[in-house]
């Protein structure tokens, strides 16, 4: 089977990974990803523009397309190619909706009376926010209502002082059009745990895999601002060391009856569904849906899967979708990025990645956001490589995989706590006192 993936990133390596062997790889970056040049006939072009992506497609005359990143699919890639004739492993433009507009993911929660939602309102007047946030005696978090890559989130506590502060937020967002909308979420602040499920979706079944939990603030201690991820582990028995077997099962019911809405409202949700909750004291609450795997997240689950990740896509788009088994361990990945990102000024800057010495580590690495151009790798100004290991346990992996960061050089930065047992420990502490 030819199968072309779309994407440039650590998410699109990882995805490509799981393919490879299986079919005939194909692929369409914006920049030259050494990892998925390697390993399948590519063209580097923008992935956004449709017509040159379908244009590639039926070049190669491809049996399907896998789409990593969000934007494409806000732009209809999938409906595009599949009037072409190319069956496709994500949303439709519709039902991709469930990521893209964050307004229409939170009014179907209330048609269909789907647990797990939270006190929000969609504003796109500053004095109705103002008039709100004067009434709201709780903290609260301002989203774009569109998409910003994971960095338009700001949490009053956390990047904003108080309401003050967050009204000033939603006003910047509502002027400056941030997302592509003259409009803003406002939420109540969730207090508790976030972890992430990912789920393959053939519009009726939902095949869940191993839970994750990212580190999305830029620097240790869960400081500095938010980002689009520096790193994620998961435990050896698809749970959470704070995260038990039925608050996971209640997760996956929530997505199971959200699919089941998307369906009657824009028709079968087909692809991956990434579901970013935080553990409250009263169970599972959703966060925010992504219509495609997570990044880094797609690192900790695909390199544990053991079914055939073509006869997955395959029963995705014929709508027979079964069970995926997955490997019995942990793992855990930290992503390395230019010193001082999100704000770096290391850009386009050369790296040495010793792969051998990786490899050797019994570590994955995932290139992300670099370019390379004669043999040599370059930075961009966002993430640039995903070190992944497994474990019989989160501290063995841990270890792994900053054993393996020191044989990637240059003016670069990771999270050397992510994974570690301080850190995790904070974590089970934090919800053993929500708790009492």
């Amino acid at each position: 089977m030819k199968i072309l993936v779309v994407g440039t990133g650590a998410r699109e390596h990882a995805i490509c990974e799981a393919l490879k062997g299986e079919s005939e790889l194909y692929s369409i970056m914006s920049n030259h990803n050494p990892g998925i040049a390697r390993i399948s006939d590519f063209k580097v072009a923008n992935e956004g523009d449709l017509e040159n992506v379908k244009k590639f497609a039926l070049e190669k005359k491809v049996d399907m397309a896998f789409i990593g990143p969000e934007s494409p699919l806000e732009k209809g890639i999938v409906d595009m190619l599949e009037r072409a004739g190319i069956s496709c492993v994500g949303p439709n433009k519709s039902a991709a909706k469930i990521e893209t507009d964050k307004s229409f993911m939170r009014n179907l929660f209330e048609k269909y009376k789907i647990d797990g939602s939270l006190v929000y309102r969609v504003f796109d007047s500053y004095e109705d926010i103002n008039d709100f946030l004067d009434e709201f005696d709780r903290d609260v978090v301002i989203k774009p209502v569109g998409l910003t890559g994971g960095k338009g989130v700001k949490i009053v506590g956390d990047h904003l002082e108080d309401n003050n502060d967050a009204k000033e937020y939603a006003r910047h967002i509502i002027e400056t059009k941030m997302g592509g909308h003259h409009r803003v979420v406002v939420e109540e602040k969730l207090v508790g745990e976030e972890f992430t499920v990912q789920a393959f979706s053939d519009g009726d079944h939902l095949v869940p895999m191993p839970a994750v939990q990212d580190h999305p603030h830029a620097f240790e201690g869960d400081q500095g601002p938010i980002t689009g991820g520096m790193g994620s582990y998961s435990d050896k028995n698809g749970l959470l060391p704070f995260l038990d077997q039925k608050n996971y099962d209640d997760a996956v019911k929530i997505m199971q009856e959200t699919i089941n809405a998307i369906k009657k409202e824009n028709g079968p949700y087909k692809g991956v569904l990434y579901g970013q909750f935080m553990l409250c004291e009263e169970g599972p609450r959703l966060v925010e849906y992504n219509a495609r795997f997570g990044d880094p997240e797609a690192m900790n689950v695909l390199p544990l899967l053991k079914t055939s990740m073509v006869d997955i896509c395959s029963g995705i788009v014929d709508g027979n979708l079964k069970k995926a088994k997955f490997e019995n361990k942990a793992t855990v990945c930290k992503y390395i990025v230019p010193d001082g990102y999100p704000e770096t000024k290391f850009d386009n800057q050369p790296i040495k990645v010793d792969e051998k010495s990786i490899m050797a580590k019994g570590c994955r690495f995932y290139y992300a956001a670099v370019n390379q151009k004669n043999d040599k790798v370059y930075t961009s100004s966002s993430r640039a490589i995903g070190l992944v290991a497994k474990g019989e346990s989160i501290k063995e992996a841990e270890k792994i995989c900053e054993e393996a960061t020191q044989h990637v050089k240059g003016n670069l930065y990771h999270r050397k706590d992510v994974g570690t047992q301080k850190l995790i420990q904070k974590r089970i502490d934090h919800m053993n006192e929500i708790k009492r």
